[in-house]
């Protein structure tokens, strides 16, 4: 009966000692996960801006749509109309 109770207190001490610890621990293996999810991301993003540069810097055809596109360039003489779309409002 000795036995089994100093075992039992051993056995609790154990988990009062370790177990934060291991929470923590899981804690952090999470985190990293997550922090190695946003480098995946951060990396894909930064090929994506590499081949834009690449693209905007060799080829003037796509240079000429993404400065009309996104800057609202135009030609010596062009019109440009914009339409603005709102959501109908409700009654």
């Amino acid at each position: 009966m000795k036995n089994a109770f100093t075992l039992f207190i051993t056995t609790l001490f154990i988990l009062i000692v370790f177990l934060p610890s291991y929470k923590k621990i899981q804690d952090q293996k999470k985190q990293i996960a997550e922090y190695q999810q946003q480098i995946k991301d951060l990396e894909k993003d930064n090929r994506d801006l590499v081949n834009e540069r690449r693209k905007i810097e060799g080829d003037p055809v796509y240079l000429e749509e993404v400065a009309r596109e996104k800057m609202g360039v135009a030609r010596e003489g062009e019109v440009i109309y914009r339409i603005d779309q709102q959501p109908a409002k409700k009654k």
